[in-house]
């Protein structure tokens, strides 16, 4: 079951050809995924270096997993559980979530903007702000919001990567939304 280059083919179709063999489809799904996936992980880890370890190891799993692979769910769902259950891994072992840099706003201030600096600033504070909201909320919360709005993930996709009922996501979902607007003013 080869993929045709001209189509759009889904990544539940990519990763049955995957399974049979093409490994073009891998490198289509992979360049799908790569980005959004790394950035979900980065969301969570806030270090680079973790980030790269369990964006291979979420990888290496989707590879190991591939002959018994079958279309149960949507494929960005199975890959996301499979993150999410890493990341579980990680923070189990850790007992902990780790704090921001003690320079982190320093970095953040360093990054070059062509912008005024009047509007450089204005960003700056807003994207800190949402960032700090984002790290007070309680993790199940913030894990939803990532996945809703960066992922753009469905309730029910959202539901099977963390493992509960689309009506508790929905909750959560809603008390985050809650919390971040009251932060933040709006």
């Amino acid at each position: 079951m080869a993929v045709n280059d001209a189509a759009e083919p889904a990544d539940e179709t990519l990763m049955l050809a995957y399974a049979a063999g093409d490994a073009r489809a891998f490198e289509r799904l992979y360049g799908r995924h790569r980005a959004p996936l790394y950035r979900f992980l980065m969301r969570h880890l806030r270090n680079a270096a973790l980030a790269d370890e369990c964006f291979q190891d979420v990888w290496q799993r989707v590879i190991a997993a591939r002959a018994g692979w079958k279309p149960e769910a949507a494929f960005t769902t199975w890959l996301y559980r499979i993150a999410h259950n890493r990341l579980n891994d990680h923070w189990r072992a850790l007992k902990h979530r780790p704090p921001a840099p003690e320079d982190a706003d320093e970095r953040a201030a360093r990054v070059p903007d062509p912008d005024t600096p009047e509007r450089q600033l204005s960003e700056f504070e807003q994207r800190r702000r949402l960032q700090q909201a984002l790290e007070e909320l309680p993790d199940e919360q913030r894990e939803v919001v990532l996945l809703r709005l960066e992922q753009e993930l469905t309730l029910e996709q959202i539901g099977d990567i963390t493992g509960v009922g689309r009506e508790t996501v929905k909750s959560r979902l809603r008390y985050a939304m809650d919390k971040l607007r009251a932060r933040l003013g709006k």
